[in-house]
């Protein structure tokens, strides 16, 4: 008897569950997801300059996944720093922007993790600098908004300040657009930017930048949700399985020269950081 009670809650839980991953109402009833990007990230979200039409790995991931719900896309931008007020004000329903899955984040949201990324620092191609202990006491710049700038701390106190060198000096930027021109005039030393964005960037301005030694921490990208939206969170899931199992989310990274930089399976929170 209390198995068949067992199995009974388990298969009622099991039921809701599967009703509460589902679009909610307004997305059902309008048929239209609101994202909102930062383009200035290549090439996860960007503006071609020929076309100026918004492209990158994340516009093709979020467009196949609502061709998947059956509804369309209403794109918006905003700076960096607003896309979580965003989401949490509802001008987004979910936030998929190169964004990265941080603890203090997850305080209001979750995060479903779908990319491997790590803060790694690049210097001009002519720049002395050979390894990364060279850039200890030098001007290292990034987003100010983003979680590299306490990645540079850490790995200043880490690899430089343990070693009696001087602490590396942080230089805030508005986006990686403004840290690379920073870096080409001369106001800082190094940058850092997400790992996966380096490839491109050098594609772009062949000879210009260098890597130096391996991203300082690793880390994943995740699409944002508010915590009041799980069964949201878990639809999106249950269709990023779907593209993993079926090669579309393996096809969409290597157009963007990220396969190596995929996820095995959608993984929630996952981030240690």
């Amino acid at each position: 008897m209390r198995r068949s009670l067992f199995i009974s809650f388990a298969a009622l839980a099991s039921l809701a569950s599967a009703g509460a991953a589902e679009l909610p109402a307004e997305i059902k009833q309008s048929g239209t997801l609101k994202l909102t990007v930062n383009s200035t990230y290549a090439p996860m979200e960007y503006h071609d300059p020929a076309t100026n039409e918004l492209k990158g790995l994340d516009i093709d991931l979020a467009n196949e996944l609502a061709k998947r719900l059956g509804v369309k896309i209403a794109w918006s931008e905003t700076p960096f720093a607003e896309l979580i007020p965003s989401l949490q004000t509802k001008r987004a329903d979910f936030i998929i922007s190169g964004i990265s899955d941080r603890a203090s984040r997850r305080e209001t949201a979750d995060f479903v993790d779908y990319l491997v990324t790590g803060p790694q620092l690049f210097v001009l191609a002519e720049s002395d600098a050979k390894v990364v202990i060279d850039l200890c006491g030098r001007k290292i710049g990034t987003t100010r908004s983003t979680s590299f700038p306490a990645e540079i701390e850490k790995w200043s106190k880490a690899t430089c300040e343990a070693s009696g060198k001087p602490a590396a000096q942080y230089v805030p930027g508005e986006n990686s657009i403004d840290v690379r021109n920073q870096l080409k005039q001369g106001r800082i030393d190094a940058a850092v930017q997400g790992s996966e964005t380096l490839p491109y960037a050098q594609s772009q301005e062949a000879g210009k930048y260098r890597i130096v030694g391996e991203p300082i921490a690793v880390g994943y990208q995740g699409i944002m949700f508010r915590k009041d939206n799980a069964g949201f969170r878990d639809l999106i899931t249950d269709q990023l399985k779907a593209m993993i199992a079926d090669g579309s989310y393996k096809a969409i990274l290597e157009k963007w020269g990220l396969g190596a930089n995929a996820v095995r399976e959608p993984m929630l929170n996952a981030a240690p950081q």
